[in-house]
């Protein structure tokens, strides 16, 4: 079985599925009404749920006679923590190379003559 980032990513990897991840940041919502934009059935979006909720992504509540999906943060708030790890690492090799960069910039005006210091005579 799959860790639950895996799960998590692989569940995303769904344009329609990230599309419902983004509607139900906003507010639970029915089956129902998740389907209604998609040209699709309301089985198919219910499959693209499972999906999300086998990654626990989503959950299903009942509330009398509505069942609504809601959105579980936590399975979110991993993938964010494992992308900001990276995105720091990667920024902080971007701020080594500028400071490269500009130590290379500074070098190089104290050891190429501008040219009218080469052509004095």
């Amino acid at each position: 079985m799959a860790d639950p980032l895996s799960k998590a990513f692989s569940a995303l990897a769904d344009p329609t599925r990230r599309d419902l991840v983004a509607r139900l940041a906003v507010a639970d919502a029915t089956v129902g009404e998740l389907a209604k934009p998609y040209d699709v059935s309301i089985q198919a979006v219910s499959k693209h749920l499972k999906v999300l909720a086998e990654a626990g992504l989503v959950t299903k509540t009942r509330d009398a006679q509505r069942r609504s999906v809601h959105l579980e943060a936590d399975v979110l708030d991993l993938a964010t923590a494992w992308l900001e790890r990276y995105r720091r690492q990667a920024e902080a090799r971007y701020e080594r190379l500028d400071a490269v960069l500009a130590d290379l910039d500074g070098q190089g005006d104290d050891a190429c003559p501008t040219p009218e210091e080469g052509t004095a005579s």
